[in-house]
């Protein structure tokens, strides 16, 4: 069971001298306490509370620290700080796996689909459909005599899960061999068709465009040796297409799954930090999703980091193979009209600037624009609009790459 209610109000309420808040007649004074519950796999016990501090009028501090607790040994107390005057309550969560600023509502969520509240929880259930508690998500899988992968069942019982996206579930993990396989024992696509059903349209432009782009640049470059330098082709194609994928996949919206398990430390803390980060710097906020201006803007700079490294990686290994077979070949016939084996590891550092910088900026700013489109009335009325805006702004965006990755190699000496 899941509470999700903004707030209550604890009433006839006095503080006794061992700092023990509890029920009199004669209160010293009421507060109201704003905050969401939730967490209860089972039927909740008595919530009980203590202060730290007292707050009658014969005390001068200016917030006072409540902490509640399930008698379920399960369940963890949140500690929560009440301000005075119309300063928003802000909650220590200990990092749970709820990302976002650490005020309330939660930020970078978890994809059980919970968060915000007033009129934010009305718009989430109007788009996402209403929270399904555990007993309602297990009637609805075997209706559809399908099974839900562990992580959603944990979910469901902790938060509810969102009805679309539950649906979405049950529709794509029946798909032909093999979406339906790779729905069911693949979490990384799952999240990502959950939130963004048409990521693998975006992932297949993606690749088809620049595939053809590179074909036709490499035919033209080649010219009647085209077939007889085919290895560097494959090697630069089959390198092409695994930085396509990493570039769509590492900025697509990913539904969050439950509660991350966050381990103590200087490095479990910087994992928590870069869970609650947005998926990229436009992403726009859904139920648990809730991001800060500062956390957009350090998302650019992750981002960045994991496309350099994306980058490096691909170009040490795509440019390592052309060199060993370029060797090869030189060294059964050599000719006069051979050029310079590119130096490796110049290469791959080009490689890897050139994706931080230039790829990390072209395509935040393309995913960006592709949700507005999506999200304007046209879009959702002829889904192909999205479709073919998708299709256009990615061939210009390879065109214009392409072009710019000329210069930069002309500019550093690798070509």
């Amino acid at each position: 069971m899941a509470i999700s209610s903004s707030s209550f109000t604890l009433q006839n309420l006095s503080v006794s001298t061992n700092g023990t808040v509890s029920k009199n007649r004669s209160p010293t004074q009421n507060i109201v306490l704003h905050f969401r519950v939730s967490g209860y796999s089972e039927s909740p016990k008595v919530l009980s509370y203590s202060a730290r501090n007292c707050f009658n009028t014969d005390c001068n501090n200016k917030c006072q620290l409540f902490k509640l607790k399930c008698s379920d040994s399960g369940v963890v107390g949140k500690v929560i700080e009440v301000l005075e005057d119309s300063e928003e309550p802000r909650i220590d969560d200990g990092g749970d796996g709820n990302g976002g600023d650490g005020r309330f509502p939660p930020g970078g969520g978890d994809g059980g689909g919970e968060g915000g509240g007033g009129e934010g929880d009305d718009n989430d259930e109007k788009e996402f459909g209403p929270i399904m508690k555990f007993e309602d998500v297990m009637r609805e899988a075997e209706m559809r005599g399908a099974s839900l992968p562990a992580d959603m069942i944990e979910a469901a019982k902790i938060t509810g899960i969102r009805r679309l996206l539950l649906t979405r579930y049950l529709d794509l993990q029946g798909s032909a061999w093999p979406l339906g396989f790779l729905m069911r024992y693949c979490s990384m696509l799952r999240n990502r068709m959950l939130a963004d059903p048409s990521f693998l349209f975006k992932v297949g432009t993606e690749v088809l465009i620049d595939s053809c782009c590179a074909t036709f640049a490499e035919v033209q470059k080649r010219g009647k040796d085209f077939w007889a330098e085919f290895e560097l082709y494959a090697a630069d194609l089959l390198v092409g297409v695994v930085v396509d994928i990493a570039l769509v996949g590492m900025l697509a919206p990913y539904a969050r799954i439950g509660k991350h398990s966050v381990s103590s430390g200087v490095f479990g803390s910087l994992k928590h930090a870069c869970a609650a980060l947005p998926s990229s710097v436009f992403e726009a906020e859904r139920p648990g999703c809730r991001f800060s201006l500062q956390q957009r803007v350090a998302t650019y700079f992750y981002k960045g980091v994991l496309y350099g490294s994306v980058g490096f990686g691909c170009g040490l290994i795509g440019q390592g193979i052309a060199n060993m077979i370029m060797t090869a070949k030189r060294s059964v016939k050599k000719s006069e009209e051979d050029i310079p084996v590119p130096p490796l590891l110049k290469s791959a550092a080009l490689w890897g600037i050139f994706l931080a910088v230039s790829s990390n900026t072209r395509y935040q700013i393309i995913n960006g624009l592709e949700q507005l489109v999506e999200a304007s009335p046209l879009a959702k009325r002829v889904p192909t609009v999205a479709m073919g805006f998708t299709v256009g702004i990615r061939f210009a965006n390879n065109i214009y790459g392409g072009m710019q990755f000329v210069d930069w190699a002309k500019w550093s000496g690798v070509q």
